[in-house]
């Protein structure tokens, strides 16, 4: 009967000890930290994230190939971000999420001056098919003027083609890509534009609210897979940004907030 008791309350314990790290871990829970090695981890190791990067660059290449069939006036370009389009800088994510830290702009200068971000899936061998054909390929990017060493170096690296000074393309004065998109059109025929953000494609999505990008995304909806090859990305970019109202004084648990209060349960 001793020992019947004994393992009854060893149980027990058992038990109750199994559920109390399930709450603690549930109340300590960082969602724009976990969240994002959670977002990191399919980047790195989904081959669904790979698959959606060939999609995008095979269509790509189809639309290079009905390009090249067209007359044309001007020489012809190719507009590409760079982050999460052509370099995958998910280990930077992963540093700063397993410190409970977000983006820092001394960091990221940090990354970037390593040179040591890979590639994202298909875009290499793309962007040299499209160079072959004749087409300039532009790395229009946010980036900031103090990176461009380490950026030239980063794609040098991999044999990106074009990647000089002159095409190599940085934010200045305002995040904006419209400016330098409409100086590129000035010498070139932009018959493509790739991006993991919607603001890499048009002006309609600049600073806009989480309701106007979808308004806008609806209306834009025939460039997707034409004009627009979009990149996956759910570890961060302007549809986050917008969910936070562009506001970036707010804290952790401010943004923790937030999500949780437009998540759809049931």
């Amino acid at each position: 009967m001793k020992k019947i008791f004994i393992i009854i309350a060893a149980v027990a314990l058992g038990c109750s000890t199994s559920k109390q790290p399930s709450t603690t871990s549930t109340n300590s829970l960082n969602l724009t930290a976990d969240g994002k090695l959670f977002a990191a981890l399919f980047q790195q190791r989904a081959a669904e994230y790979k698959a959606l990067c060939f999609q995008a660059f095979n269509i790509a290449h189809v639309r290079v190939d009905e390009a090249l069939l067209q007359p044309q006036s001007k020489p012809l370009a190719i507009v590409t971000d760079i982050d999460e389009t052509v370099l995958d800088n998910s280990p930077y994510d992963v540093r700063q999420s397993l410190v409970g830290k977000d983006y820092e702009q001394k960091s990221w200068e940090q990354w970037t001056g390593l040179s040591k971000a890979d590639t994202v899936p298909g875009a290499l061998s793309f962007l040299k098919y499209a160079a072959s054909k004749g087409i300039k390929v532009f790395y229009l990017t946010n980036r900031a003027e103090a990176e461009r060493k380490g950026t030239l170096e980063n794609l040098v690296r991999f044999g990106f083609p074009d990647a000089t000074n002159d095409h190599l393309i940085l934010k200045q004065n305002v995040s904006s890509k419209e400016s330098r998109r409409q100086t590129i059109a000035e010498t070139h025929n932009i018959i493509m534009l790739m991006g993991d953000n919607l603001g890499d494609f048009s002006a309609l999505f600049d600073k806009k609210s989480e309701a106007e990008r979808m308004k806008n995304t609806y209306a834009s909806a025939a460039e997707f897979g034409k004009r627009f090859i979009v990149l996956p990305n759910s570890v961060y970019g302007d549809w986050e940004n917008s969910v936070y109202q562009y506001n970036t004084k707010l804290t952790t648990s401010q943004k923790d907030s937030i999500i949780k209060n437009l998540l759809k349960s049931y």
